[in-house]
């Protein structure tokens, strides 16, 4: 089973792209952990070291989709 990891920061957007990739990704195929970068900062070095920029992002195989703009992680740090 591969991993997936869907990095957010709890906005809207995210929150609504989150509940798509619960539906949508199969269980059987991928284990999905949410990760909210703004409950958990500890997190962010580690997105970033996946290749993470911006949020949300899902990084699936060691791959980074970038799903839609909604915060940098420079942003996240402040």
């Amino acid at each position: 089973m591969s991993n997936a990891v869907f990095y957010h920061a709890g906005c809207p957007v995210c929150l609504g792209a989150e509940q798509m990739l619960i539906n949508a990704l199969d269980r059987n195929k991928y284990q999905l952990e949410s990760v909210h970068l703004g409950e958990q900062a500890d997190r962010i070095a580690a997105a970033e070291a996946a290749g993470v920029v911006s949020v949300p992002a899902l990084v699936l195989d060691d791959q980074v989709f970038h799903i839609n703009f909604g915060a940098a992680l420079t942003a996240l740090k402040s």
